[in-house]
């Protein structure tokens, strides 16, 4: 219409006159304003801007969810695909970020920022634009020459995902154009040997993963499933929490990669089948939309939500019908921050309406449905990234600030800037925005900032419950009075439920977590900050009893002086010696006499005297045990008694060989009478005795022991005897019985007067008794028994085998007269020839 008014004008007039001049301009505003009234305005491209420095800007604002395989190259639509609000939002952050710079009169004040953003729906199909990018006129010519200056853009702002970011940041690599991410927090974009140029201002997954096992530690939660999106940053995600629960006391029960194939109805059934209540979801927002909806329809409930920081905010999920009944639903999050001109910025922005016909590929310069959006879609959307993408355009600002030397008020425009140049400020740069002081470390992450800890309340609300500092110093906090847990209080997620007190752990399976419970035996004990799969044996000085947590003190146990049985024992002793003592005299003075004669004659006071010295050991079985008791407990009594045994067996022997073997055996009985055979076996068996205890002693000699097997509670101070040292004179002595029995048990028919048999054998049966006794039924009193034996076997021989012979001395003189002895004689002589 204006063509053909201007055309008719011309036809009339021949041509413009500059009279007319002014008439044609107003008339030419005047149907300008109405053909706006009337239709839209027609603006430049949102994703371009004309300045003296580009920036590149790389946002997924459509997500290819489901990409198809093709067999040729296409050009892909990225307005066919799932259109991200919160995307669009950060996309519109880096336009305001850098209309922001451009109006500063600090920063970069005489120069201007201009952008060419790209939407990059695709991971795979997105190379054209990425290409587009990196070339000055749009064309890249392997084959040429390779230009000095093949980029046209000094840094990139982007990618949002660690797929995205690892498609194409090699691409920038080469010529370390400065790639700042927002989004991209795989660990691997740390290593600088692979992507020197990378930067990020979002904290690698490292750390949202420790803030995850901090929340998991606070709450005791030791059995929980791991869902991730099965890609780069799902998979890093993985990866670095299995390291850091290693050497803790959480365990993975579960972990499965999401996609959008995954059977989320199978992974819940798995879920349940390792009874696992705490669910960690590390995936992007639209692959946590599909698994929350999933939940809601498959009614899973009372489970505990762990959402990372790329949905831990989302606007959509709290408002879904039945959100609520699966659980309760905690999350890390970038704290919020409030970007002061951001919401005026939007409001100018889309307060007015664009054209929605042909000329809409000018206004988007790739095809979308974005310019119909209301100023409140955009700002109410989720605002994870925003401080990120805003940090990034400043971050690079500065350091192109810096590179131009613009801190005089001017940008030196004479310097030739490279993006490598801009790189090397941004490495070091420090400045303060929004009073967060930006600086990245060593390896390009961020060396500042923060993480919420968000709870979803039941108004919808991502409401902040907590924080994890990272810098300047390292803090961790969480409210527990503002989380309103489903289940009333806090939920439990274990495989095996703790174990009581006094109780170990006992592996159940392959994980840690699962195990069964075992008491702590007597003598052991269960310390709750050591090792869990194992009691602790108490000391040799403490005890305790099965099930405890701590030892205690034993009781030491020995037989005092003072003890009434100590006390008996000793009066019983002294008492022997009494009684050795009279009946030594009563012999004496009836030397001559048959009883006295028949008894052994002088043997009879060596073998009383030597009796009277074995009862010297029974005094040093009391009061606390020494290395020189020890040795006294048993010297004198196995010296002296071994030669009153002989004394025994001497006698027995010679009563059966002068009645039974004599008559035979005529020339061997006088060698005995003319060599005192009697007394060379005596002293034989005391020098081969002394000689044992002597080299027993000096090798293997007794000694103080504390004695703790034999009761729980208590520590019995005994003398540790080597059987080793000490199985000489032991076989000695037994020897000795073994042939005292023999000698006795066979005079067994001889006449009374001679006739010892049942005396001697019931004194050694006597002693077999009192210390197999001993050792079974008295071991915690085994010193007085001990020393009762020792006095108990001296009186057997005193009581059974010298009193009756005194008795007959003194109410029996009768029958201790010569004519009564060999009328015995004469009647078992008799009796033998019939």
């Amino acid at each position: 219409m204006r063509s053909y008014f201007m055309f008719h004008i011309g036809m009339v007039n021949g041509s413009f006159t500059s009279t007319m001049k002014p008439f044609f301009i107003s008339l030419l505003l005047l149907e300008s304003f109405l053909h706006e009234s009337a239709q839209c305005t027609v603006q430049g491209s949102e994703f371009h801007l004309e300045g003296d420095y580009l920036l590149a800007g790389l946002f997924d604002i459509h997500h290819d969810s489901s990409p198809v395989v093709q067999d040729r190259p296409e050009a892909i639509n990225c307005s066919s695909k799932p259109f991200i609000h919160s995307s669009y939002r950060r996309f519109q952050l880096m336009r305001f970020s850098v209309e922001e710079i451009n109006n500063s009169t600090d920063l970069l004040p005489n120069v201007s920022l201009g952008y060419e953003i790209f939407d990059h729906c695709s991971d795979i199909h997105s190379f054209p634009g990425i290409l587009k990018l990196l070339s000055v006129d749009g064309l890249i010519q392997p084959w040429a020459e390779p230009p000095k200056n093949l980029s046209k853009v000094m840094a990139v702002v982007g990618t949002h995902t660690s797929t995205q970011a690892l498609t194409v940041a090699p691409l920038f690599m080469m010529d370390l154009i400065p790639m700042v991410s927002y989004g991209a927090a795989s660990s691997v974009f740390s290593r600088k040997q692979n992507f020197p140029s990378f930067l990020r201002t979002v904290h690698p997954n490292k750390d949202v993963i420790e803030v995850i096992v901090n929340i998991i530690q606070h709450f005791n939660w030791s059995w929980v499933a791991f869902l991730h999106i099965d890609d780069d940053y799902g998979n890093d995600g993985r990866e670095l929490f299995i390291k850091k629960i290693d050497g803790t006391e959480i365990c993975l029960g579960y972990t499965k990669g999401l996609d959008q194939h995954t059977n989320y109805s199978q992974v819940f059934r798995q879920i349940e089948a390792h009874q696992i209540n705490a669910i960690i979801v590390f995936a992007p927002e639209w692959t946590a939309e599909a698994l929350i909806k999933s939940a809601i329809q498959q009614n899973v409930t009372n489970k505990v939500w762990i959402a990372g920081d790329a949905w831990s905010l989302n606007k959509e999920l709290p408002k879904e019908k039945g959100i609520h009944n699966i659980g309760t639903i905690l999350g890390v999050s970038e704290p919020k921050v409030t970007i002061p001109g951001f919401s005026d910025f939007i409001h100018h922005s889309k307060g007015q309406t664009h054209c929605e016909n042909a000329e809409q590929s000018m206004f988007c310069n790739q095809v979308c449905n974005c310019s119909s959006l209301k100023p409140e879609e955009i700002l109410n959307v989720d605002p994870s990234f925003n401080f990120p993408v805003y940090a990034a355009v400043h971050a690079i600002a500065h350091a192109l600030h810096n590179t131009l030397q613009c801190d005089s008020g001017r940008c030196n425009r004479s310097i030739t800037a490279y993006p490598y140049m801009v790189l090397a400020e941004l490495k070091k740069s420090k400045f303060i925005l929004l009073n967060q002081s930006v600086t990245f470390d060593e390896n390009g992450d961020p060396n500042y900032g923060s993480y919420s800890i968000v709870f979803w309340n039941q108004s919808g609300d991502a409401q902040e419950i907590g924080f994890h500092n990272f810098y300047p110093n390292l803090y961790f906090f969480i409210d527990n009075s503002k989380i309103q847990w489903k289940t009333k209080e806090v939920p439990t997620s274990r495989c095996s439920q703790e174990c009581d007190e006094g109780f170990k752990k006992k592996p159940d399976g392959i994980h840690r977590c699962c195990f069964k419970c075992e008491i702590c035996p007597n003598g052991t004990y269960f310390n709750k900050t050591g090792n869990p799969y194992e009691c602790i044996n108490c000391k040799d000085t403490e005890w305790s009893a099965a099930g405890s947590t701590s030892c205690n003190l034993r009781e030491l146990e020995f037989v005092p002086f003072t003890d009434i049985g100590a006390i008996l024992i000793m009066v019983g002793a002294w008492a022997l010696v009494v009684l050795t003592v009279a009946m030594s005299v009563l012999f004496a003075i009836n030397y001559n006499t048959p009883v006295v004669r028949s008894a052994g004659g002088p043997m009879c006071f060596l073998n009383l005297g030597c009796l009277c010295l074995s009862n010297v050991s029974v005094f040093f079985y009391f009061g606390k045990p020494t290395a020189s008791s020890c040795v006294m407990r048993l010297l004198p009594f196995r010296l002296f008694y071994t030669v009153s045994l002989a004394c025994f067996v001497v006698r027995s022997f010679q009563i059966v060989f002068i009645f039974k073997m004599a008559a035979k055996f005529p020339n061997f009985h006088s060698v005995w009478i003319k060599y005192h055979g009697q007394w060379l076996f005596i002293t034989l068996a005391f020098v081969t005795q002394a000689l044992l205890l002597l080299f027993g002693n000096m090798f293997a000699p007794p000694k103080p022991h504390n004695e703790t097997s034999w009761y729980p509670d208590k520590t019995i101070l005994v003398c540790e005897m080597n059987i080793k040292g000490y199985v000489g004179p032991v076989v000695l002595l037994v020897s000795l019985c073994f042939l005292c029995f023999i000698f006795s048990y066979m005079g067994k028919d001889l006449p009374e007067n001679y006739n010892e048999a049942k005396a001697i054998t019931f004194c050694l049966l006597l002693i077999s008794i009192n210390y197999a006794s001993i050792y079974t039924f008295f071991k915690n009193n085994i010193a007085t028994f001990e020393a009762l034996a020792i006095l108990l076997s001296v009186y057997s021989f005193l009581l059974f085998y010298f009193l009756p012979k005194c008795y007959i001395i003194i109410f029996q003189s009768h029958k201790n007269t010569q004519e009564y002895f060999l009328g015995v004689i004469l009647n078992y002589t008799r009796t033998i020839y019939r």
